[in-house]
């Protein structure tokens, strides 16, 4: 059984998913993080401020911006890899793709399950704020 592959392993009906975090997964370029700030879509969870954007891919695009103001490099990089970890692990559990910028705001470093309620929370409230501006903008029909 040394040969069989994950897939091999899973049942018929249970696709396999891979918690990767590939470079098509990251949001990148100055033109790009505006794009996602001229949204105006926010939700603040925690010291986590999430923005955010729907993009027509099939996946979610994250960006991360942590200010000089958060700590030194090391802790602003741990923090970093922790959400990016967070991200990875959590990427399937959201219903559509969005383009996500989150703002860290300074903070003591949390453990990586509070990354993950935070990070899901916050990308939650962006699916629902999305999903009322689309009502709102939808025209709504009249009988005639």
């Amino acid at each position: 059984m040394a040969n069989d592959s994950p897939a091999q392993l899973l049942p018929n009906d249970t696709p396999l998913r891979r918690h990767t975090f590939r470079r098509r997964h990251r949001l990148s370029g100055e033109r790009a993080f505006r794009t996602v700030y001229q949204a105006r879509c926010r939700k603040n969870a925690g010291p986590l401020s999430v923005h955010g954007k729907p993009n027509g891919l099939k996946h979610l695009r994250l960006g991360l911006s942590i200010g000089r103001r958060v700590g030194n490099s090391v802790y602003r990089n741990r923090i970093k890899r922790l959400l990016r970890e967070s991200f990875r692990m959590l990427q399937h559990d959201w219903p559509a793709s969005y383009d996500i910028v989150i703002v860290v705001h300074p903070h003591q470093t949390l453990t990586l399950a509070e990354y993950q309620r935070l990070l899901f929370r916050g990308i939650k409230g962006q699916h629902t704020e999305w999903q009322k501006r689309q009502k709102k903008s939808a025209p709504t029909a009249k009988s005639q």
